[in-house]
C-alpha cells in the first residue's frame, strides 16, 4: 500500500513537472524578424521587385543616426541575404566593421539582370533573355536608390557586394559606371562571359573612367575554380590604374575555397579590410 501511494506521489510529481514545462512552451509560435522588406514598382524593368533589409542594432533607437549602405544582387531570402546579413550582425556587434545598411535585390530573372551583351552563342543559352544588366543598373541609380534615401536615413557612403554572375556585373558597373557605387566588392566573378571581354578591354574602359576613380575600393578574390588568369590580369590592370588615379584595389585570391564556399569567408574579408572602424584604419 504504502509502495503504491509513492508510485502514485511520484506520477503526480512528475506530471506537474510536464504541465509547468507545457504552460512554458506551449505558446503559439512569433514570427522571427531580422529586417525589414518592401517592394519597389518599377517602371525601368517593367516588374515589381522584392527589397529586404538589414539595418543593424543602434538605428532603431536613434533618431538622428545615418548609415552607409551596403547594396547586393542575389538578396532574397532564399539566397544570400540571411547569410551576408549575418556576418554584417556579428562584424559590426565584434567592432571588426563599421555599421552598414543591408539591402538585398531579391531575383525575378537573374541570368537577364547581372549579364551583360554577348556575342557567344553559347552564352546566350543559359536563360530565355540575357544583357540586361544596363537596364538592371538604371534600376538601382533611378528607383530603388531613391527608394532607400526615401525610406532611411543614410550617408552619400553606398558598396556592392555580389558573387558569381552578381560578381560580374559588380566588376561591369565599377568599369562602365564607377560613380554609382563608393565600394566594390567582386567575389569570383563569372570574367568567362563573352569570352573574357571585360577584362579585355578593362585599361581601355577605366582610361575612360579615370576622372571618377579616386575615391573608389575595388577588392576581388577568387576560388580554386575561378577564372585564375582572367581574374590576375584584371587585378593587374587595376593595379596600374590605382598608381595614377588614386583608385584603391585589392585581389586576395583564396585557393582552398571553391566557387560553392568562397562568398561567405571572402565577404567577411573584404568587410573587414573595406568597412573597418575608423580608429583601425
Amino acid at each position: 500500500m504504502r509502495f503504491g501511494l509513492l508510485n502514485i506521489l511520484l506520477l503526480l510529481f512528475w506530471l506537474s513537472g510536464s504541465l509547468r514545462v507545457a504552460a512554458q512552451t506551449g505558446g503559439a509560435a512569433a514570427p522571427l524578424v531580422i529586417g525589414e522588406t518592401f517592394t519597389v514598382d518599377s517602371k525601368v524593368l517593367g516588374e515589381t521587385r522584392r527589397i529586404n533589409v538589414y539595418l543593424p542594432a543602434g538605428y532603431a533607437e536613434s533618431a538622428t543616426l545615418r548609415l552607409p549602405v551596403l547594396y547586393m544582387p542575389d538578396g532574397g531570402m532564399n539566397e544570400d541575404f540571411l547569410h551576408v546579413a549575418g556576418l554584417v550582425q556579428v562584424s559590426v556587434g565584434n567592432e571588426t566593421m563599421r555599421p552598414f545598411m543591408l539591402v538585398g535585390i531579391a531575383n525575378t530573372e537573374r541570368r537577364r539582370d547581372l549579364t551583360g551583351p554577348t556575342d557567344v552563342a553559347e552564352d546566350r543559352k543559359i536563360a530565355p533573355r540575357v544583357g540586361g544588366s544596363a537596364a538592371f543598373r538604371q534600376f538601382i541609380r533611378t528607383e530603388l536608390m531613391p527608394a532607400v534615401r526615401a525610406r532611411y536615413r543614410t550617408t552619400d557612403e553606398t558598396a556592392v557586394v555580389g558573387e558569381s554572375l552578381a560578381g560580374l556585373f559588380v566588376v561591369e558597373t565599377l568599369l562602365l559606371e564607377p560613380s554609382l557605387f563608393t565600394s566594390y566588392v567582386a567575389i569570383d566573378p563569372s570574367l568567362w562571359w563573352n569570352k573574357n571581354a571585360l577584362v579585355r578591354q578593362s585599361a581601355q574602359l577605366l582610361q575612360a573612367q579615370a576622372g571618377k576613380l579616386s575615391s573608389k575600393t575595388v577588392y576581388l578574390t577568387t576560388s580554386s575554380q575561378g577564372d585564375l588568369a582572367a581574374m590576375q590580369q584584371l587585378a593587374d590592370v587595376l593595379t596600374t590604374t590605382a598608381a595614377r588615379t588614386g583608385l584603391r584595389s585589392y585581389y586576395e585570391p583564396l585557393p582552398t575555397e571553391t566557387h560553392a564556399t568562397i562568398y561567405h569567408p571572402a565577404a567577411l574579408r573584404a568587410f573587414r579590410l573595406l568597412f573597418k572602424p575608423a580608429a583601425s584604419k
